[in-house]
């Protein structure tokens, strides 16, 4: 088997100028333009060359191609030697809750987030579910640019296999950090605006095993989002907040495509910005444990320094992106962290944005 050590050897980089191919979450483009077959495939030669051997786990949102994608990335890995197994339609946090469960020393998601159905791309994961670091994925580019990849001898070629219980098990997790009674007492009406995609498979089903009487929108999975726009915004949750007020709900949830992050609406169709949510799930932690540690981006606002403040508890600031939210919580053990944009981390339930636990912590408030 070409080894990666092997391969660096060869690669010339001392005047190699690189396009960034990562962004703030993973690689994105439009479908069959920017994010080609030919992109993805060697792009997952390229991760499996740097993160293998091993098993990896992949799953993919409603967007258009993401079966062909995820053929794709079953491809490239299996050829440099890793082993698959497929989660097939979950949420992103599910994936990453489930990587450490399974045993995978990485993860790839096939998604683009909030992007527009045009889009399609991936998320590459490490063993712990978090994304990479930037210095990985500088490495994966490296490997992607020179064309060098592992190449598995024939009997090396990795295996591929299929996981139909993740959500389950993800739920199970999420509910173990919940007061389900506290919710059942409550006896809350929920709408759940899904954008036809992977969070219609799991907040709805999570609400109402808590006991919340639900009422889904745009549930069915479908990558040409007809229900609207998946970033939830409030010019794209509008039928939400009108649904919410016509209904007497006492609160409506809009998710993003791939379902780690969730914008609320009060029981008056008002929307909550991403760092009102965050300042009130903080308030629900820092009450529990005063002096303790958030994380969240320069970009957030002054809100969430008057929430720190009156409980006595530090910030720590980073650069936007939630991979850098994940690994600063990892690093110094932090309680919280959340982002403007509705993306929350509880790291006791894990350090990534989950937008279905998030949805459980503000039912419960």
């Amino acid at each position: 088997m070409t080894t990666l050590k092997s391969i660096l050897t060869c690669i010339d980089f001392s005047d190699r100028i690189l396009s960034t191919m990562f962004g703030t979450n993973g690689v994105r483009g439009i479908i069959n333009k920017d994010f080609t077959v030919e992109l993805v495939l060697s792009l997952s030669r390229a991760a499996g060359s740097l993160l293998g051997p091993g098993l990896v786990g992949i799953a993919k949102d409603s967007r258009m191609g993401g079966e062909m994608f995820t053929q794709l990335v079953t491809s490239g890995l299996t050829s440099t030697g890793c082993s698959v197994v497929n989660l097939g339609f979950v949420p992103t946090p599910t994936l990453q809750y489930m990587i450490p469960r399974l045993g995978c020393i990485a993860g790839i998601m096939v998604t683009a987030s909030h992007n527009p159905p045009q889009f399609n791309g991936i998320k590459v994961m490490g063993s712990n579910g978090i994304e990479i670091s930037r210095e990985s994925e500088k490495q994966i580019e490296l490997l992607y640019h020179s064309n060098k990849f592992k190449i598995a001898d024939w009997d090396k070629i990795g295996q591929v296999t299929q996981y139909d219980s993740s959500i389950d098990v993800y739920l199970d997790g999420i509910k173990s950090h919940i007061d389900i009674e506290k919710i059942k007492n409550r006896k809350l009406k929920v709408i759940v605006d899904s954008a036809n995609s992977v969070g219609g498979l799991v907040t709805p089903r999570l609400l109402r095993e808590l006991g919340c009487h639900v009422v889904s929108l745009n549930s069915q999975l479908d990558g040409t989002f007809p229900g609207r726009n998946p970033e939830p915004i409030p010019e794209n949750i509008k039928d939400l907040a009108l649904a919410v007020r016509a209904t007497g709900a006492d609160l409506g949830i809009a998710h993003d495509g791939d379902a780690d992050r969730a914008t609320f609406v009060d029981e008056t169709g008002r929307v909550l910005w991403g760092d009102q949510s965050f300042a009130l799930i903080a308030s629900r932690v820092l009450a529990k444990k005063r002096g303790s540690t958030l994380v969240t981006p320069v970009s957030s606002g002054r809100l969430i320094e008057d929430v720190a403040q009156r409980a006595s508890a530090k910030i720590e600031w980073t650069t936007v992106g939630s991979v850098d939210v994940s690994h600063k919580l990892e690093e110094i053990g932090a309680e919280l962290g959340g982002e403007e944009n509705g993306g929350v981390f509880y790291p006791a339930h894990q350090s990534v944005r989950d937008g279905a636990m998030t949805a459980a912590q503000i039912v419960e408030l």
